[in-house]
Formats: C-alpha cells, structure tokens, sequence
C-alpha cells in the first residue's frame, strides 16, 4: 500500500514537468511554464497518467503469484442487478447534496477553478465519472480495504478506509470540514456497499452514479457549461 501511495505522488511529480512544457510548447508559447502548470487542465492530465502508471503498477502487484487474474484478485465481481447500484448512486447524490445545504461551506473553493471555462468544466466531469473513480475505488475499496479488513476488523477498516477517502479529497474541498464529512460519508457508504457485497464494481457503479448526477446537475443549471457564472449565484 506504501509502494502504491509513493508511486502515486511520485508519477505526479514526474509527468507535471513533461505535461507542462509540452502544454506550453504547444499551447502557450507566450505563457511562463510556472503559469501553465497551474492551469487545471494540466493538473487533470497529469493526475490521469499518474493513476495509469499506478494502475499498471496495482495489476503487477495483483498477479505476482501464476496465473492469477488482476479483477478476480480485488474482487471485481460485477453484480447482476447493476442498475440497483446505479439508482442508489443518484439517490446518495440527491441525499448529501440537500445535507450539505445545511452545513457551512466557503462560497469559493479550490475545486472551483476546474469550472472556470466550459472546456474545463466538460474535461473535469468526464474525468469525475470515467478515470477518476476507477482508480479511487481501486485503490481504496480494492487494495486498502482487504488489508484493513484483514488485520483489524470489517468495521474498523470500513471507517478508516471512508476517513481516508474524505481526507485525500480535503485539499480539493479547502479543507472545510463541512464538504470534507460529506465526502467521508460518500465513502463511507462506498466501503459499506464493497463490504456487504464483496464487490469493487458495485461501489465503482454506485460511484459513477453519485459524480455522474453532480454533473448532470451542474451541466443543467449552467445551461450545458455556457454560462458558469450561475455557479457564483
């Protein structure tokens, strides 16, 4: 898990320079390389090749015994009935965004400037519902939660592993605990549906579901990402 964690943050401090001066060369001659890493678009380029290289690094670990198969290892398990998933995923949208109306959030966050242009705003919700998940969930519900689950106990590790969810997403979020407990409870409720299920897939599908309505909502209410300024309102 160390070696997943370390390679993960390592990839990203690799690839940032790579991305940035080829972004730069290609896209922003005029710009200084400092003022084109910052731009959210390089940040999601980076973070997407950061979580291939681990991923392939996760499949290496997964199959160091012969002839073991990387999904059967984490528990893939792809459920039957996957639309019940996909309908709790929505409904667990709906549920903590009118309980995050009631708690105190910044008016700006970080998060923020991923949806300052339309351009930014299609890239950010696609990566929300395509890469982005996928490693998160395989990260957190198919490599940590087994170990924890193993050394100390479903429910302890339950808790841990949806802690440490909202705690990698918290610089995202300025660290406001108000949107940092909602993410822990969207991993809490992850975990509890890997736990009871014995399947990645299905919070990875419920997972999807709970970005994909965030999305659709904001899409919605900014007229198809035309006019994000409605965000401010």
């Amino acid at each position: 898990m160390l070696l997943i964690v370390f390679l993960t943050f390592a990839s990203g401090v690799v690839f940032l320079p790579v991305v940035g001066l080829l972004a730069q060369r290609l896209f922003y001659p005029k710009m200084s390389f400092l003022q084109v890493v910052t731009y959210p678009l390089v940040g999601v380029l980076v973070q997407g090749l950061s979580y291939l290289s681990t991923f392939a690094f996760m499949a290496l670990l997964a199959k160091r015994e012969p002839g073991r198969d990387f999904w059967h290892a984490i528990r893939w398990n792809w459920p039957k009935h996957w639309s019940n998933f996909l309908l709790a995923g929505v409904a667990l949208s709906f549920a903590l965004q009118a309980l995050a109306h009631f708690l105190p959030t910044p008016k700006e966050l970080p998060m923020d400037q991923f949806f300052r242009t339309p351009a930014e705003a299609w890239t950010m919700s696609l990566f929300s519902v395509t890469l982005a998940p996928l490693f998160e969930e395989l990260f957190f519900r198919g490599f940590l939660y087994p170990v924890l689950a193993r050394r100390l106990g479903i429910v302890v590790a339950v808790l841990i592993t949806a802690a440490g969810f909202g705690l990698v997403h918290a610089p995202q979020l300025g660290r406001a605990w108000g949107p940092v407990l909602v993410i822990v409870m969207v991993g809490l409720a992850l975990t509890i549906t890997r736990a009871v299920t014995k399947s990645v897939a299905a919070s990875l599908i419920v997972h999807v579901a709970y970005n994909g309505t965030i999305s659709l909502l904001l899409f919605v209410g900014t007229d198809g990402f035309r006019h994000l300024e409605k965000l401010n309102q």
